[in-house]
């Protein structure tokens, strides 16, 4: 009696349907066509033997099973032919004996209960067995090189899709690892920008009434200056104009300055303010002549000049040439006290 349950036709049209689409995209149409073909040919064939065959009692799982390893071998072997480099005319023979090979292995597997592990191990050892027999039978003949066979034998498509696989799934895990990362820096991110929020609203709701942002500045730099030196705080209001500068002193003499500041509200406003801060530079004469030609383009010459009317010669001299962006012979450390003098008494 057929096997009830078994539609081999439809299981055949299946797989191959399934394989158009699995087909490495690099090879020919009629090279795609023989896969195809090849696959659903010998499915077919073997679903058929298997549905009419009333004595081996096989179950429509059974059936699908067996008929389903002939179809992946079938579709790996062929690919590998292909790109062997043998003359599509010795394909079909070779085919046929990897499909019969599978049929009676996996036949005589299921009957015997053997696990299904074992099975499929079984079943790769003969495909193998069989396919590089048939290789070097053609060598045999002369009808393919030594060179060829060795290509022949090399082939295992059933070995790349797997690594395809596996790469995929890797390119899948590190992208799924980026976007967490990335959603984890965006959830960060919204966290700082709410924590800010908050402290700004704090910042805001301690201001007293009527204080402008700019003057909260001001206060909370006049708050810093108070514990410099003198000569610190002197370099300091000099970048100011002379109307926030005389505001920052009134607010340094203030004696509950801290009372009407936030404490976060100082620092933010001090990296908002490091522009206004000089900054330490190397010593060298660019930086000297830079300084002084900077300080000449904002100052008439005889308000200079006057400055350094008792200085002596040496330095009168470095002043003059400075002015044409030449550097005489002062040392550098002098010069670069010479250049600050002036910046602070012009």
């Amino acid at each position: 009696m057929p096997i009830e349950g078994f539609d081999y036709k439809g299981f055949a049209t299946s797989m191959a349907e399934q394989a158009k689409e699995l087909v490495p995209k690099e090879l020919e149409d009629r090279e795609k066509e023989y896969v195809v073909k090849t696959l659903g040919n010998f499915t077919l064939l073997a679903g058929e033997a298997l549905y009419n065959d009333t004595q081996l009692n096989l179950t429509p799982e059974q059936a699908v099973f067996i008929t389903q390893i002939i179809a992946e071998w079938s579709f790996h072997k062929s690919i590998d032919l292909i790109h062997s480099g043998i003359l599509p005319q010795y394909w079909d023979s070779i085919m046929q004996k990897i499909a019969f090979t599978i049929f009676e292995v996996a036949k005589q597997a299921v009957i015997r209960k053997i696990p299904q592990d074992q099975l499929l191990q079984a079943v790769e050892h003969h495909v193998i067995k069989v396919y590089n027999s048939s290789i070097e039978e053609l060598e045999k003949k002369g009808v393919i090189d030594e060179n060829t066979k060795n290509r022949a034998e090399s082939q295992s498509n059933i070995d790349a899709m797997a690594k395809a696989a596996q790469a995929e799934q890797q390119k899948q895990k590190q992208a799924a690892a980026e976007e967490a990362e990335r959603n984890a820096e965006a959830a960060q991110k919204r966290r700082e920008e709410r924590r800010k929020k908050q402290k700004q609203e704090k910042a805001l709701a301690s201001m007293p009434q009527g204080i402008s942002n700019k003057q909260m500045k001001l206060m909370s730099l006049a708050l810093v200056l108070k514990i410099l030196s003198q000569d610190k705080v002197t370099t300091i209001l000099n970048k100011f104009d002379s109307e926030d500068s005389l505001a920052i002193s009134q607010y340094m003499n203030m004696a509950d300055l801290e009372s009407h500041i936030d404490g976060d509200l100082i620092s933010d406003c001090l990296k908002e303010m490091k522009e206004y801060l000089p900054v330490k530079r190397k010593l060298t004469k660019e930086n000297v002549l830079g300084d002084l030609l900077r300080i000449y383009r904002s100052t008439p010459r005889e308000k200079i000049e006057k400055i350094i009317k008792n200085e002596r010669p040496l330095v009168k001299r470095f002043i003059t040439q400075a002015y044409d962006g030449e550097y005489s012979d002062l040392p550098l450390k002098v010069a670069g006290i010479v250049a600050q003098y002036i910046e602070e008494s012009v």
